[in-house]
């Protein structure tokens, strides 16, 4: 934020996504101007095709909103307002007559009836990278070290198992201090000295049952913790519709290294994961939708009393479809749904995934997998499906496949080389 002659500037860069597109400005004369501001920005979201029921654009709208409020109480009003595209991010600027810089009112009240503005939209956007970030999961924990910005966090939930990450990061990954081995409890995450949570999980009404319930978007603001969520993962089930390629991963790196500072990297992981995608799309190009084959993900880790479909939104769709294979359950809604082996039976796939997480040994999970084949090989209602019988099983970890990340686009590749034996991958 900068003074420039007799007009302060209200601006911060927003943690939510935006297309390619050009910066858009409005002038103000007159009066109703927070109102006209508001339309501005809905007709520059529109323009710009970000999904006026998604996360993004509430959160465009809510900074706009509270930044203009301020303008029209504290400083005669706004007199431009502008929208750009950053990297990953949106820039929002306003522009009044005040003289100086706005600053919110110290300390907090969370009880005052106003003055929560400019505390609302701190929590929203980011003058500075944070310098001490608290991950939900080894999710974005393998983000940020990719990233760059693994020695700026100071916990993490649900730590990485042994041999879960990739060689190069575990050591960096395991000395990660703990905070919670499930869900980080609510009183730990808001007294952690962090300045970012991110949050791979949907809103939850209760964080793990017995932990109490999850911090509040207010109890966040009034720790200094600010609060993003990958929107690959935690907001799939608000998608309109199901993933079919890596965008939403590739959203989630770039404004995780928009808000980390690590953009340029952020830009090097997203052009690594096109080149392979790219490279089995260009691959697969002759290969007709009748020759596609059907695709079972068995996750064989939630049991085998009741099946646990990989649905359309989950990003082990976006997997199996650009890996040239027809997910059998990419039409039921949500991220993942329990289905009975009825549904699977009729579904009759070519092929079978073993979903197994690592062990954290090669033998153990080796054995994993032959438990889980095993399994599908005797059980009477499964043995007679078209891939058991012809032996199509391919062994390719959980983790890889339904946890959004990097690794997402080699595993679109290793699926393609299973289910389409012979297919020649240029440069791979």
């Amino acid at each position: 934020m900068t003074a420039a002659a007799d007009s302060s500037r209200r601006e911060g860069t927003g943690n939510v996504p935006a297309a390619v597109a050009a910066r858009a400005t409005i002038a103000f004369d007159g009066g109703g101007r927070a109102r006209a501001g508001r339309r501005f920005a809905e007709a520059v979201l529109a323009s710009w095709g970000v999904d006026p029921a998604g996360p993004a654009a509430d959160c465009i709208r809510l900074v706009v909103a509270e930044l203009l409020t301020n303008a029209a109480q504290h400083a005669d009003g706004p007199l431009e307002l502008t929208l750009s595209p950053a990297h990953a991010a949106v820039r929002i600027e306003v522009v009044d007559a005040g003289p100086a810089r706005p600053l919110p009112r110290r300390p907090h009240d969370a009880a005052r009836p106003s003055g929560h503005g400019l505390f609302i939209v701190e929590r929203l956007i980011f003058d500075a990278p944070p310098r001490r970030i608290v991950t939900s999961n080894a999710a974005a924990l393998e983000m940020l070290l990719r990233l760059g910005a693994g020695d700026r966090v100071i916990g993490t939930g649900f730590p990485p198992g042994t041999g879960t990450m990739p060689a190069d990061l575990a050591e960096r990954a395991a000395a990660v201090p703990v905070l919670g081995r499930a869900v980080i409890a609510k009183e730990k995450l808001l007294g952690s000295g962090a300045d970012l949570y991110v949050d791979t999980f949907a809103s939850m009404g209760a964080m793990g049952g017995a932990m109490g319930a999850a911090p509040t978007e207010q109890e966040f603001a009034a720790a200094g913790v600010k609060h993003v969520r990958l929107h690959s993962t935690a907001c799939a089930d608000r998608l309109t519709g199901p993933q079919q390629d890596l965008s939403e991963v590739a959203a989630d790196i770039r404004r995780l290294g928009a808000i980390t500072g690590t953009t340029a990297r952020a830009e090097e992981l997203v052009a690594g994961m096109e080149r392979t995608v790219g490279a089995v799309r260009t691959a697969l190009a002759a290969v007709p939708a009748d020759r596609r084959p059907s695709y079972f993900f068995f996750d064989a880790d939630a049991g085998t009393k009741q099946p646990m479909a990989a649905c359309g939104r989950q990003v082990a769709n976006a997997v199996i479809t650009l890996a040239g294979a027809r997910n059998v359950f990419a039409d039921c809604k949500g991220t993942f749904k329990p289905v009975s082996w009825e549904d699977v039976v009729a579904a009759d796939p070519d092929w079978i995934q073993l979903g197994v997480r690592n062990r954290g040994s090669e033998a153990e999970t080796r054995k994993a997998y032959e438990q889980a084949e095993a399994f599908l090989r005797d059980f009477p209602a499964t043995r007679e499906l078209k891939a058991v019988r012809a032996g199509h099983f391919v062994r390719i970890g959980s983790e890889v496949t339904t946890i959004a990340g990097v690794r997402n686009a080699d595993t679109v590749l290793a699926v393609a080389r299973a289910v389409h034996p012979g297919l020649t991958v240029e440069g791979r």
